[in-house]
C-alpha cells in the first residue's frame, strides 16, 4: 500500500503583500456599494475589529499575523520535506483565472511537466500592493509538474465511474492559479527552494459567485442580478477525496495530498455585511476536526457553507474524505482567527 500524507493549509493572498496593505481586501470591500454606511465606520465594529484595524488600517496585526503563518508554514515545510514525496496533489480554488465564462468544470487535474508563473505580474485595471519580498514583477517561478502520477490517477478514478476533467496547459496569465501558487510561494517563503513535483486538482469552489463576482474580485454590490449553477455539493468534494485515497493507495507513489484555502472569508459572508468572517462556523469546524469528526462534512449543504462564507472550505472537504478513507486523525498546527485580514485560517496535519 502506498504510503499518504494529509496536510491542510491557507494560500491568504494577503501575506504576498507588505505589512501595511494586508488588510487590502478590506479597504476594498468598504466601497463596496451593499455595504451599510454605518458599517464602513470603524466605530460600529466589534471591538476585536476595531482593536486589529487600530489606527493603521491592521499593519500592526498584519506583522503577528504573518509571523505565525511563516511559523505554520515552516511546520508544513518540514513535514514534505521529511515525508519526501513522489508528488503532491494540491486541491486549490480557481477565481477567475484559467476558467471563465467559456467552461467552469467542477474538478480539474493538470497534466503538465513543469507550471511557470509570474504571480506578481500587476494587473493594470486593478494593480496589487507592493509585493512583501520586493520581488519584481517579472520574476517567474518555475515548478515541477508529475504528468505521470496526474495521468494515472484520471485514468484510475475512470475505471471507477469517476471521469475528472483534465488540462494540458494553463490559461490564466499568470500562470498557476492563487490558490496553487500562494501555497508555493508561502511554503517557500524563505525563498530556499521547493523541489516536489506538483499535481494541482481544480475544484470550483465558487460556484454561482464565479462569473457574477469575478471570483470574488467584486466588491459588493458590484454583481449582476443572476444566479448562476451552484459549486460541486459537499458531499460530492468529500466523495472525490475518498475515491482518490483509494487510487492513490493502490499506487507505486509517496503522495502528500494537501487542501489549500483559509476557511470563512469576509467578503464572501453577507450576513457580516462582508467586511469580517464567520467565526462562530470555523469554530464548528475547527471542533469537528479537532474531535475527529470531520466525516460529519459530508453533510454540509450549500446553504450552509455559503452563508458561513466558506466556499473554499469544499478544498477541506476533500481532504476529510480522503483523511475518512484512510483512517486518517488530525493534529491542529495552528488556528488563525482574524477579524480585520479577511479570514481565518488553520493549519493541520493528517496522517492514516
Amino acid at each position: 500500500m502506498a504510503e499518504i500524507l494529509g496536510l491542510g493549509m491557507t494560500h491568504y493572498t494577503g501575506l504576498r503583500f507588505v505589512d501595511a496593505e494586508m488588510s487590502i481586501f478590506l479597504q476594498r470591500t468598504l466601497k463596496g456599494s451593499d455595504v451599510p454606511e454605518a458599517m464602513k465606520d470603524p466605530a460600529n465594529w466589534p471591538e476585536p475589529m476595531r482593536r486589529e484595524w487600530s489606527d493603521d488600517r491592521g499593519a500592526a496585526e498584519a506583522a503577528i499575523h504573518r509571523k505565525r503563518h511563516w511559523d505554520a508554514f515552516d511546520r508544513m515545510k518540514r513535514e514534505l520535506d521529511a515525508f519526501a514525496p513522489d508528488f503532491v496533489v494540491m486541491w486549490g480554488d480557481d477565481q477567475y483565472e484559467n476558467f471563465v465564462e467559456d467552461v467552469v468544470p467542477p474538478f480539474c487535474a493538470y497534466i503538465a511537466e513543469d507550471f511557470v508563473s509570474t504571480p506578481h505580474r500587476q494587473d493594470p485595471d486593478r494593480p496589487d500592493p507592493p509585493n512583501a519580498w520586493g520581488e519584481p514583477e517579472e520574476q517567474e517561478f518555475r515548478h515541477f509538474g508529475h504528468p505521470e502520477g496526474a495521468a494515472w490517477l484520471v485514468e484510475k478514478l475512470s475505471a471507477r465511474g469517476i471521469d475528472i476533467p483534465y488540462a494540458y496547459r494553463l490559461r490564466h496569465a499568470k500562470g498557476l492559479a492563487h490558490a496553487f501558487i500562494n501555497t508555493l510561494l508561502f511554503l517557500d517563503h524563505a525563498r530556499t527552494g521547493f523541489a516536489h513535483p506538483l499535481v494541482p486538482f481544480h475544484v470550483n469552489c465558487y460556484g454561482g459567485e464565479l462569473i457574477r463576482t469575478r471570483g470574488g474580485q467584486s466588491a459588493p454590490g458590484e454583481e449582476a442580478a443572476r444566479r448562476d449553477p451552484p459549486a460541486p455539493s459537499a458531499r460530492a468534494c468529500f466523495d472525490l477525496g475518498r475515491a482518490i485515497a483509494r487510487v492513490l493507495a493502490d499506487s507505486p507513489w509517496r503522495v502528500a495530498l494537501v487542501a489549500s484555502s483559509s476557511w470563512s472569508h469576509a467578503f464572501l459572508t453577507a450576513k457580516n455585511h462582508w467586511i469580517y468572517p464567520d467565526h462562530h462556523g470555523d469554530r464548528k469546524r475547527l471542533e469537528e476536526l479537532r474531535e475527529g469528526r470531520f466525516g460529519a462534512w459530508r453533510e454540509l449543504t450549500h446553504e450552509e457553507i455559503e452563508d458561513a462564507g466558506q466556499h473554499e472550505f469544499r478544498n477541506w472537504i476533500l481532504l476529510a474524505g480522503a483523511m475518512t478513507e484512510l483512517g486518517g486523525k488530525a493534529e491542529i498546527v495552528d488556528y488563525i482567527e482574524s477579524w480585520a485580514l479577511n479570514s481565518n485560517k488553520c493549519f493541520a496535519v493528517m496522517r492514516p
